[in-house]
């Protein structure tokens, strides 16, 4: 069903608004689908030049516009560094500015850990090319092989045709 604009505004307004409502609470009060009402409040707030309300302060430029799973490797570091430097108060107001979680946090930094532990090696990659080098060369003497043993088959049945098997069970010819 297809809605005016003008009710989706004041739909909008109703679940942002001061008394704000949850879209499963304004389905049940107006009839409309809560998965309808849910898609126009992702929509509004995607729209970044339309506010239903006036900001009560500026926003703060490091709130992250997209999910913690898609952040980068160099991002998560970043957070759990500033994340160790901070108290517990502080680091709930962190953690919610940032839209983490605190299990998020904690993974990533043992991940960080982790892969801060291992020794790095150089001679692993090029020990790994040797390898990579040497499969090639013995799958292309392989093939080789196998290309020569098909050529032989088919010569052998070639040559079956030609002169016969030789398992006749007819006697041979005599020149009398």
């Amino acid at each position: 069903m297809e809605y005016a604009e003008s009710v989706r505004a004041r739909m909008v307004r109703r679940m942002l608004g001061p008394n704000a409502v949850t879209a499963r609470r304004l389905a049940a009060e107006t009839g409309i689908a809560q998965p309808t009402l849910s898609r126009w409040l992702r929509a509004a707030a995607s729209i970044k030049d339309v506010s239903t309300k006036p900001p009560a302060s500026p926003p703060e430029p490091s709130t992250p516009s997209k999910r913690p799973q898609d952040w980068t490797a160099l991002e998560r570091a970043q957070a759990v560094l500033a994340a160790s430097q901070l108290s517990d108060a502080a680091l709930g107001e962190f953690l919610r500015r940032q839209g983490l979680h605190r299990e998020q946090l904690e993974e990533w930094k043992r991940a960080l850990e982790e892969a801060l532990a291992q020794p790095r090696r150089s001679g692993r990659a090029s020990g790994d090319a040797k390898r990579i080098k040497e499969l090639e060369r013995e799958l292309v003497r392989k093939d080789k092989a196998l290309a020569e043993t098909a050529a032989l088959l088919v010569l052998k049945k070639k040559m079956a045709l030609l002169w016969g098997d030789g398992d006749d069970d007819t006697p041979p010819k005599s020149d009398k």
